[in-house]
Parts: structure tokens; sequence; C-alpha cells
């Protein structure tokens, strides 16, 4: 047994938020435990290297979900970082911060978007974020959603986000700024911040309610680590529930039925998971400037290769997604509700060998989801993945927007100037037309865009998990602090909310510690 000030367990985006944070303080010592490795693979570093790492088990938890009843009981394959910097080394980079009212909605004390609004701003700060580099058929994309009325957008993160243009990305010169790097590195010196990695938690120890220690196996062996003033769970949606779960904390049935003596009764542990899901549709290009074009010559490659080593430019340095259009499914609507993406190369099975044909991949994704699912313990065995459940497309309203979303990527794909690039849809095709054949589409090949969140949510109702401090609800010296708190999934890519909700948490906690 070891004793620190606080045990944060996860090293992803906001477990390397924290240790920086909490370890500026000199007096107080951190300990951050992760399952994964250090981030020495190299394709880490290189932003469109997340194809390399999407099914790399050493990097990745490689989770698969339970058969989804809406999706003809497909298992949706589900990606997430095991790794220094968790999912923000392994994901597409896309910056996004979400709609203010996304925050405002949630309507939990301290967390509205202007109160959120300085973290987003310290967080981008110590990041570092960099503007696409634009491509020929994503200039097309941008017009043509313009001429059928999208407006345009310079910056999705400003006043409103609705409208069409690059993304933003979190790269700098040229190479990924995850979380390990841009917190934890300039950390990692300092006397009072241990590292530890292949260190995989297996509980929480509790003395009476209070959190006092963390069980972890590292390299065959049982350890402990004493949290003088808090345990900080940093795991993620499916992790930080999963533990709090084999730790005794959550439905009673739910523990018994693991023999898994209870410590706390907290029914909401692991529900109301919410996702975007994403569906995609692949466009046969008729120039040779798409990423399947590069790839298919060994000099385009190399050209690639050298470009990026001497200038940290070119296709290496892009995100998952290139351009893209926020958009509202109906005209009624106060804000967008579905996220239109444009990527430059096309490949059947994400992760896997791309198209042999010049192609490019647009796609959808609804924004503000009402369809919740769960996270559950297979077993009181910790190392055994837990059973996600995303109950996708459960409400109507999910399903149209889907539908609807689908139809405005080819309304975009039939204006000009996209229109002169396309020599046809290959995915789903032209003889898909009606709403039921689009959405039979989108139950046969939609999947999880990686954006899992809300099973340990913050609020003041029974299921609530966490309160406004995020600390959990019925128990002493014990947060969480990841995307599992929020109530809500925000409109667009998570990481960016993740990060800020970890910088204000570390607020947080330093003002309660000196308390």
């Amino acid at each position: 047994m070891t004793d620190f000030d606080y045990v944060v367990v996860g090293a992803g985006s906001a477990g390397c938020v924290l240790a920086n944070r909490l370890s500026a303080d000199p007096g107080a010592r951190v300990l951050l435990l992760e399952a994964g490795p250090r981030d020495t693979d190299p394709w880490i570093h290189v932003p469109l290297g997340y194809g390399k790492l999407f099914n790399k088990r050493s990097v990745n938890w490689s989770y698969e979900s339970e058969p989804e009843p809406q999706l003809g009981g497909r298992r949706i394959f589900t990606p997430r970082g095991k790794v220094l910097g968790g999912s923000s080394s392994i994901n597409g980079l896309v910056y996004i911060r979400g709609q203010a009212e996304d925050f405002d909605g949630w309507e939990v004390p301290g967390w509205s978007y202007g109160e959120l609004l300085p973290y987003f701003g310290k967080s981008e700060g110590s990041l570092g974020l960099s503007d696409l580099e634009r491509h020929e058929i994503g200039d097309a994309f941008i017009a043509a959603a313009r001429a059928i009325g999208i407006p345009a957008s310079a910056d999705f993160n400003g006043e409103r986000q609705e409208g069409t243009g690059y993304y933003r990305a979190t790269v700098q010169n040229g190479r990924r700024s995850s979380t390990a790097v841009a917190y934890l590195r300039p950390a990692a010196r300092r006397a009072n911040l241990r590292v530890e990695t292949e260190a995989l938690a297996t509980r929480i120890l509790f003395a009476g309610r209070r959190a006092v220690a963390v069980e972890y196996e590292q390299g065959g062996t049982r350890r402990s680590a004493r949290a003088q003033r808090e345990v900080l769970l940093c795991g993620g949606a499916f992790n930080s529930p999963q533990l709090l779960q084999l730790s005794g904390v959550g439905a009673r049935a739910l523990l018994e039925s693991h023999g898994i003596p209870q410590v706390h009764e907290s029914p909401g542990v692991g529900e109301d998971l919410q996702d975007h899901f994403y569906a995609r549709t692949f466009w046969r290009a008729s120039k040779p400037i798409t990423l399947n074009d590069d790839m298919a010559s060994l000099w385009r490659q190399a050209k690639i290769g050298l470009a990026y080593a001497l200038r940290r430019r070119g296709p290496l340095t892009i995100a998952a997604g290139h351009a893209a259009a926020f958009v509202r499914t109906r005209p009624e609507l106060r804000r967008p509700d579905a996220q239109i993406y444009f990527i430059n190369f096309s490949t059947a099975r994400r992760g896997g060998v791309l198209h042999p044909w010049s192609g490019f991949t647009l796609s959808v994704s609804q924004l503000q989801v009402e369809s919740r699912g769960s996270v559950r313990i297979r077993s009181a065995d910790p190392r055994a993945a837990p059973a996600i459940r995303y109950n996708y497309l459960a409400t109507e309203n999910d399903r149209r927007v889907m539908v609807e979303g689908l139809k405005i990527v080819r309304r975009i794909a039939a204006a000009a100037p996209l229109a002169s690039y396309i020599v046809r849809e290959e995915f789903p095709g032209p003889q898909v037309v009606t709403d039921e054949e689009l959405l039979e589409v989108v139950r046969q090949s939609g999947e999880t865009v990686f954006h899992p969140t809300s099973t340990c949510r913050m609020g003041t109702d029974q299921r609530a998990v966490v309160d406004s401090r995020l600390r959990v609800r019925g128990l002493e010296a014990l947060r969480v602090v990841d995307a599992s708190v929020m109530p809500a999934v925000v409109s667009g890519n998570t990481n960016a909310a993740v990060i800020a909700i970890a910088e204000r948490a570390a607020d947080l906690i330093r003002a309660d510690a000196r308390l």
C-alpha cells in the first residue's frame, strides 16, 4: 500500500488534465493509473494514423456491443483508448465544443455554457488547435452545401454552430495534440506526480462510505494505493461505471447477481448511455485526387511521406472529418440537429483497406439523441468487458433525423460544384429511394461515431450518480470526471467538452481541498 493525496484512475482525456492541474500544487501527491501502455506507438502522433489504431488491441479496448434490437441484432464494434491520452490518443481529432443549448439544457448549477466557456478557452490554450488543410473536393462540398442554403461557417465553435466549413482539429505543428502530449508531458517531471502504466484498476476500497484506496493489478501483482483526499474516476463512459459496479456501487440486483457485496445503492450507475449514431455514404469521384488514389500509387505514397517528414503537411495531417455541415433537418428547428461529414477517402470497413477506386465519404450523425442504453458488468472479473447496450434508433425522432440527414447528403451531392466531381453514388446507391429503404440502410450499416456519455450522469434526481461538483452522491472522497457525467450527449464530437469538464473539475477539487 502506497499513500497519495489523489488517485486518478484512467489517463485519458480527463485524467491527464487532472494529473497536470492537481500536481501543480507541490504539496499534493498525485498517482495516475492507466491500464494501457505509454503512448510510444508512432502512429498515435501522426494525425491520419488513427486508421492504424482502429483495431490495434495494444492501445485499444476494442469493445463490442450487445446485439442491437433496432439494427437487426448486429453487434457494434466500439474502439476506446487504452493508452496514455486514452481516446484522445486514438480518436479522429475533430474539435467541436457543442451548442450552448446543450450545456444550458443540462440544468445543473455551475455547468451552463457561459460558466463552462472560460474552461474551453483555457483548454484550447493548452491543447493547441489548427485548421485543417483545404482540399479541392472539400471546397466543392462546402460550395454545394451553400448552394442548397446552408450558410458558410468560419468556426463551428463560434457564436453559431450551424453552417458549413472546415473542421478544427487537435493538431499542432502537424502532430496529434492528445492530452498525454498537451497536459501530461509538461507535468511528467514533477516529483509529486507518479504515473503507472499497464495498471488495471480492479476495485475501489471503502472505509464505511468513504473511498480510501484503489486496488490495481500490474505485472501480475495486486497492488493498492491509498488516497488521503480523493479517488477520481476518469475511465470514460464504459470503464467508470464498470469500476463502480465492481466496487459495490450500483443497482443491488446487478451486484447480487455477480456476488458483489453492495457498498452503496446507486441505480443510475451504468444507465442512461447515449451516443451519436452514424451512417456513411460512398461516392465514386470523377477526378483521381482522393486519398484512395494516393494510397494506390507508390510514388504518391512516397510524396505524402516526404511532405510530412519535411514540412509536417499533406494528407497525413488530416483528421477523421475534413469538412462538415451542421444542419437542421426541419426548417422550423431552432438549432442544428444533424452533423454531416466530408471525408476524402472511402473504405467498406472503418480502419480497413481503402476502396480500389477514386472515392470519398459523406456521412451523417444525429446531434440531440433521445435513445438511451446501458453499461453493466458481465461478471466480477475486472478483465471482462462490460455489456454495452446502445439502444440506437429507439425513438421515432432518432430514426427520422437519420433518414432526413441522408436526404440532405444527397441534396449536397447533387448540387454544383460537387456534382461535377461525382461519377455515381456507390452506396447505398440510387435504387434506394423511399424513407423506408433509407431507414433500412441505416439499420443495416449504421455504426457508432465514438461519443458515449451519460452513464454516471450528474443531477439531483434519484438516478443521478454524481452531484454538481461531480462527487458520487451518498459517498465521500469519490468523484467521476469524464464523459459519463454529462446528463446528455453534446451536439458534436465530445472530446473538447470532456477536456473542459476536467479543467473545471480540477478547480472544484482544489477549492474543496482548501475548505
